[in-house]
């Protein structure tokens, strides 16, 4: 193999300026020679590496095929435009032209790649941005003729106008790039040099995968990714699956029913188990044929996973997310400690029945008005903006403390002038109680589980699911 030219420093001080700068230092780079394919939203990625300049040696061809009968003939059909199935044929088809046409001729000197995305933009009859998003990806070689690494990537536009949606795509695309090349070393410092010139006002990525063996470290595992997300500010809620894949909202909620449990899980409890089983029964009768696909969620929220220190233990979220996928349910982490926010997320990707979960203790604490003082509208925006869209909470009656009275939804302690309210929303079918508690498990709550764990009182061990028992960090 022939020596590699180095870049000179002054390029390497580029990767870390403005935009056109890092365009400009990929384009100089002799390792680097690929494929710039872009559906939606202009051909602002590539934009950046002509007004660079050098371009010719950096890019071997670039293509947007907006009609589908275009897009089909070269990629294949598809059910969706916008989806990741759509972007990995995408990587599939430039990645392989590059390789049979230019292999021979340059391959033992570069590192070829394939950027793609397929973005659904703001059009002119949108009245606002919620609809648009897309998928991003980039394919590459770690070494001349080496193994193929790969990042795929969710986003969600957020800007007002179309050019604003270009030009952070465009913004994107170039850091994508550069972290592929220069600034993979760390998960952290990838998702930082993702985000350089954007800030969330103008996109979120809320899905991050990679594959390839530059991301055989443990921190670039897809629930690790999920979690650093959210917890960097990259997103505001991120999904994995019982398999522990990492998922996009807004294609595994499509056309399902979707029923929610949120809590800390540390650890899983029986009594969070039952809670979910007669909630779910509730939720099947209440919507027949609707829930035949219900997908069942368990949802952590940032604050759930924090130390003492206000940081996030990964080993810690890691054994939590095993007995979840274990028991067969999809994780969702989120920052929405507002049951508001979890309830816009949710029905903002699915039109299908939408329920959450709940103990009475929590309940209550949605009808103080304390938790609601910087919302414009207090705790009345706060219940609207909830239910508007259907959802349901199933509430799950609980055992009050020191004595033998049963607490219902009906029978919950709100403060007098949230009474009405109540009695309202138990009328409507929007607050829906469930009839009966396992008797031996709503005496005592999670919270006293957790304790008994940590005192070393065996009684804990009858109060979990056998998946937490068999898990090391609870043995």
């Amino acid at each position: 193999m022939p020596h590699l030219p180095a870049m000179p420093q002054e390029l390497i001080a580029a990767k870390s300026k403005g935009t056109l700068e890092k365009a400009l230092a990929i384009n100089l780079d002799p390792l680097r020679y690929g494929t710039i394919a872009e559906i939606g939203a202009g051909q602002e990625i590539a934009n950046w590496f002509f007004r660079a300049g050098g371009a010719a040696g950096t890019v071997a061809k670039t293509m947007s095929a907006y009609d589908m009968t275009f897009s089909d003939e070269i990629y294949g059909r598809c059910d969706r435009y916008v989806s990741v199935k759509r972007l990995q044929a995408m990587l599939d088809h430039e990645f392989g032209i590059l390789q049979q046409r230019l292999d021979e001729k340059r391959g033992d000197h570069t590192t070829f790649f394939a950027l793609a995305d397929t973005v659904r933009a703001r059009g002119f009859r949108d009245v606002d941005s919620s609809a648009c998003q897309g998928w991003m990806g980039v394919r590459f070689q770690n070494e001349p003729r080496g193994s193929i690494q790969q990042i795929v990537l969710h986003v969600r536009l957020l800007d007002d106008t179309n050019a604003e949606q270009a030009s952070a795509l465009g913004v994107l695309g170039v850091n994508l790039l550069t972290a592929a090349f220069y600034q993979r070393e760390s998960l952290p410092e990838m998702l930082h040099a993702l985000m350089e010139g954007l800030d969330r006002r103008r996109v979120e990525i809320d899905m991050l995968h990679v594959q390839g063996s530059e991301f055989s470290s443990a921190e670039f595992e897809d629930r690790v990714c999920a979690l650093s997300l959210v917890e960097e500010g990259l997103a505001d809620a991120a999904l994995f699956g019982p398999d522990g894949s990492i998922q996009q909202a807004a294609d595994v909620f499509y056309g399902k029913s979707v029923l929610l449990k949120r809590g800390s899980f540390d650890p899983v409890t029986r009594l969070h188990m039952d809670m979910l089983a007669r909630g779910s029964r509730m939720f099947r009768q209440d919507f027949g044929e609707e829930t035949k696909d219900c997908l069942e969620v368990m949802e952590l929220t940032m604050n759930n996973l924090l130390t003492h220190e206000g940081k996030v233990n990964k080993e810690d979220f890691l054994a939590r997310a095993d007995v979840l996928q274990a028991l067969g349910k999809h994780v969702l982490i989120s920052k929405y400690a507002r049951f508001f926010r979890l309830s816009e997320f949710v029905t903002r990707h699915t039109r299908k029945p939408v329920g959450i979960v709940l103990g009475v203790p929590l309940f209550e604490e949605l009808f103080q008005e304390k938790w609601y003082e910087e919302i414009p509208g207090g705790l009345l925006e706060s219940f609207g903006r909830m239910l508007r869209n259907g959802l349901r909470l199933y509430v799950y009656p609980m055992a009050r403390t020191g004595c033998d009275i049963i607490a219902t939804a009906r029978t919950a302690n709100v403060p007098t002038e949230q009474r009405k309210l109540l009695e309202y929303l138990l009328e409507i079918g929007q607050v829906r109680e469930i009839a009966e508690g396992d008797a031996e498990l709503m005496n005592i709550s999670s919270y006293e589980v957790r304790e008994m764990w940590l005192h070393g009182d065996p009684r804990w061990r009858s109060l979990v699911p056998p998946e937490v028992l068999r898990h090391g960090r609870w043995k």
